[in-house]
């Protein structure tokens, strides 16, 4: 069986800047028994950069080290996760855009819903705002 240390699959990250995110799903899976890893004695250092206030220094913290059994069902959750980090921006939603849909980042069909939901009511509005001003030249 193959074995990997954290600090190597961090390395892999789409997104470093999401590092410290991805140590606590990491944590969590294997706390939850989905991914079979054990602490080691050494730590490792985030390559994610956090900001202070102020000051506009720069540093960088340092995580405790784990081996964990590489095996088809941590491919697919690191898969998973690795594309939900490189999405996930603090600005929030994820701009439409052809390479967003086709990598799965931005659901078409939801979209296409939205879009048709926007679409009637701005078609009702309109119509009802005609009736009422017809009605009232009537008069």
């Amino acid at each position: 069986m193959a074995y990997r240390k954290l600090s190597e699959q961090v390395m892999n990250l789409t997104n470093p800047q999401r590092s410290d995110t991805f140590v606590k799903l990491f944590r969590n899976a294997v706390r939850e028994g989905k991914i079979e890893g054990a602490y080691m004695p050494e730590r490792f250092t985030l390559p994610k950069s956090f900001s202070k206030r102020g000051g506009g220094a720069s540093y960088n913290r340092q995580a405790k080290e784990m081996l964990f059994e590489m095996n088809p069902a941590f491919d697919k959750w690191f898969e998973e996760t690795n594309r939900e980090l490189a999405a996930s921006r603090k600005g929030g939603k994820i701009k439409a855009s052809v390479e967003a849909i086709e990598a799965g980042l931005v659901d078409f069909k939801k979209m296409a819903a939205e879009t048709r939901q926007k679409m009637q009511a701005s078609y009702t509005k309109g119509q009802s705002l005609g009736k009422s001003r017809a009605k009232s030249k009537k008069k």
